[in-house]
């Protein structure tokens, strides 16, 4: 599962750390923009079975990116806006909230 943000720096490296040690998943971040921590890239696009994207603006950066991709790939947005810092626990209860969510449908 790759997890994705903007800046991967907040959101998906929250989420990628929250999820590390959880036995259902392999889990993986990278970022939208060039000034990401890891930028996204073809290669972990293509590894990811599910990529979870904290806004919806980051479904379209793929789409435009990576058209190919984008059309083989299951993602999903969590709405969760930029306003929170790295392991932050209102941030930790969202992302849990959602993607547990989000998860339990897709099971």
């Amino acid at each position: 599962m790759l997890f994705v943000c903007t800046a991967n720096r907040m959101r998906s490296r929250t989420a990628e750390k929250m999820y590390a040690d959880d036995d259902r998943f392999e889990v993986r971040s990278a970022g939208t923009s060039e000034f990401a921590y890891r930028m996204i890239d073809g290669e972990i696009l293509r590894w990811a079975d599910l990529v979870v994207v904290m806004e919806p603006a980051h479904v379209q950066n793929i789409r435009s990116r990576f058209p190919d991709l984008y059309r083989e790939k299951r993602i999903v947005s969590l709405d969760i806006p930029d306003i929170y810092d790295y392991m932050d626990p209102s941030l930790m209860g969202q992302i849990r909230k959602r993607f547990e969510k989000v998860y339990k449908k897709m099971i």
